[in-house]
């Protein structure tokens, strides 16, 4: 188990701001940072981090919570993987007790494949340098392509041994288990045909270069492996088959690298294959990803979209490749992103011309021969259309349905302009073809309903009322009172049953100086009032703890302490507020009060519309037993009388008029 002072050092040097930056791009907002959601498929931002209190919320998915809550869910760390993740970034010497066996054993299953993965790519690297073979063989290949010692080693780069068992024995006898080498395919495991109750292994990678794939957070979900032989028979290129752990739709290969960088230029290259990004990467230019020899999916858009709204997709001169990279382009502009388009000359690809010309060179390249998909689209199948008249009526309604799919209005009109310029077609005719195109989507979707719909049933809705919960609204203000403000010391004007001259009951105002948190504790104290939400409850009785006992009470810190569902509602209470922010009001010139400015009022109106609504509560209760019971009622008829004048005189102080 990791040590109480790693986990404290780790909560004290970890800034959310900066970690959740690493995966999503945040844009300051106020005094908060706001980005789109990596939960979800939102195109206008929801997601909200606060430096200040050290917590993010989603507002689209209703996640939220802390530093660790957030790899916990994005990254699907174990609570200690996302401890050692922190240590790691911010080179904190983990510090680990003793785990007892049955500690050691609820590792989960994800997590020793995790481990397995990890070993593996250890173990080719040290085969790459270590073994006569490996130097020979791997290392002398990575050098051909003119990778550096730096870069090699910065992309883990390693080598597996051309000997059928090679990986799988070492790692068996380092006690690694069959079981997960043989679910991350790293293993394949047979049965022997001449003895059934017998198997065969073999190491998928035998006799390979090996890639390894890593998350966003650098975790090594499988590998990519190249062979060196002229064996036709052989695939030249080995991926990781897909397990719990490595979903090739949903991985893009060098986004580890690149997500600082694509975040800090607000463009990612995508190219094909991993010794384009890692040319790219050598040559200083390290916002670029590959989508490792598969198809482009949505997933992997969506996960280029959490850094930045632009791609770039560079090509090689292939006629071939370039025609069926048009359906990539296509998907891109459905995700609402910005796409443009760079080749390279003929004969050469990202790989080529990255290793043959610097860095400044590339860089000019790019920037004067990146173009705008629809100038690529257009030069591509004008010179398959050529002179025919059909053929390019065909190209102009293929470009109109590629802007077909852009969700954005406004881009969508540009578009059209400028395909209407460059292709010389008039502007009213594409226009109407975009709108019969919007015609066809709609009916597709339409047909599609109703064949999805096996009974199609007319049923007269029900009017339900659906009823606010005042007392679980109350119960979270007063929580919300308590994480905000606790600490403060603000003017109370408590209000004193008393008699007056003429010996009716009034409630006569006393000030009192104290702090948020011993007023709300003495209050619900005094009216012998327990919260009814069990999750309040508990958060309660912890927070006052906190507070009494603790010089400084920090939101981060009590955090850190509770349970995932206590931290994800304590995150919803006190990020509700950010919400507002990002509609951005001061923009549109409405200036909300800052509640800072009415503490006090604000835990007194609350405490006493508490006290009101579990009188009226009483009330109710009360007046039912004198309905059900017929025997003499008179006390509990005056005890209602007196719970009447009680909330008259409480209502009074709310300002509220009753009926």
């Amino acid at each position: 188990m990791i040590s109480k002072s790693t986990i404290d050092k780790v909560y004290e040097t970890a800034r959310v701001e900066e970690v959740i930056g690493d995966f999503v791009q945040l844009k300051k907002s106020g005094s908060n940072f706001k980005g789109l959601s990596p939960f979800s498929d939102e195109r206008t931002p929801s997601f909200m981090v606060s430096p200040v209190k050290q917590i993010w919320k989603d507002f689209s998915s209703g996640k939220g919570g802390n530093i660790v809550a957030f790899l916990m869910e994005h990254e699907h760390f174990t609570y200690p993987e996302a401890i050692k993740y922190l240590a790691k970034k911010y080179n904190i010497e983990v510090e680990e007790t003793e785990r007892t066996d049955e500690e050691k054993a609820v590792a989960d299953e994800r997590e020793s494949m995790y481990l397995v993965s990890e070993y593996a790519n250890k173990y080719f690297q040290e085969t790459l340098y270590d073994t006569e073979p490996g130097k020979a063989i791997g290392l002398t290949y990575f050098k051909e392509r003119g990778f550096t010692d730096e870069t090699i080693k910065k992309f883990s780069l390693g080598y597996c041994l051309d000997q059928w068992d090679g990986f799988t024995s070492t790692a068996l006898d380092k006690g690694y288990q069959l079981n997960y080498l043989q679910k991350t395919g790293l293993t394949i495991v047979k049965e022997d045909n001449f003895d059934a109750s017998k198997t065969k292994k073999f190491d998928r990678f035998k006799g390979r270069v090996m890639f390894p794939i890593h998350s966003m957070s650098g975790r090594v979900l499988g590998f990519g492996g190249r062979i060196l032989t002229n064996d036709k028979k052989a695939a030249k290129y080995l991926n990781s088959p897909e397990s719990d752990i490595y979903h090739k739709s949903k991985v893009l290969y060098g986004i580890y690298y690149a997500k600082q960088a694509i975040a800090k230029e607000d463009n990612c290259y995508l190219v094909e294959g991993y010794t384009d990004v890692i040319q790219f990467n050598q040559r200083g230019i390290e916002n670029v990803v590959a989508s490792s020899g598969t198809a482009l999916t949505p997933e992997q858009i969506r996960l280029i979209n959490r850094l930045t709204k632009n791609i770039t997709v560079l090509f090689d001169g292939d006629a071939a490749g370039l025609r069926a990279s048009l359906r990539g382009i296509d998907l891109i502009l459905e995700q609402g992103m910005n796409v443009k388009v760079c080749t390279f000359p003929e004969g050469e690809d990202p790989d080529s011309f990255s290793k043959n010309n610097s860095y400044d060179e590339i860089v000019e390249y790019l920037k004067h021969n990146s173009k705008d998909f629809i100038q690529f689209k257009a030069s591509i199948l004008m010179q398959e259309a050529s002179d025919d008249p059909i053929k390019r009526a065909d190209t102009v309604r293929d470009i109109v349905n590629s802007i077909a799919k852009i969700p954005d209005r406004i881009k969508k009109e540009i578009y059209i302009q400028e395909c209407a310029r460059i292709m010389k077609v008039s502007e009213a005719v594409l226009f109407n073809t975009l709108a019969q195109i919007g015609k066809k989507d709609q009916s597709d979707q339409f047909k599609k309903t109703r064949q999805d719909r096996k009974v199609l049933e007319v049923v007269k809705p029900e009017l339900v009322e659906e009823k606010v919960d005042v007392q679980y609204i109350l119960e979270r203000k007063i929580i919300e009172s308590l994480l905000l403000y606790g600490e403060k010391e603000e003017k109370f004007e408590d209000l004193v049953l008393k008699e007056n001259d003429e010996g009716d009951l009034e409630l006569a105002p006393e000030s009192s100086q104290i702090k948020v948190y011993e007023k709300i504790y003495l209050d619900l104290q005094e009216d012998e009032i327990e919260l009814a939400n069990d999750t309040f409850r508990n958060v309660y009785y912890k927070l006052i703890e906190a507070l009494n006992q603790k010089d400084s009470f920090e939101v981060s810190t009590f955090i850190a302490d509770l349970d995932q569902e206590m931290a994800n509602e304590i995150s919803s209470i006190l990020m509700e507020e950010e919400r507002y922010s990002l509609d951005n009001w001061e923009s549109k010139d409405i200036y909300p009060k800052s509640k800072e400015t009415t503490i006090g009022q604000l835990v007194s109106e609350t405490i006493l519309t508490l006290r009101c609504f579990l009188i009226k509560k009483r009330m109710e209760a009360l007046q039912k037993n004198t309905e059900d019971n017929n025997d003499d009622n008179r006390e509990t008829l005056e005890e209602i009388v007196n719970y009447l004048q009680l909330n008259m005189l409480l209502n009074k102080k709310l300002n509220r008029v009753l009926s």
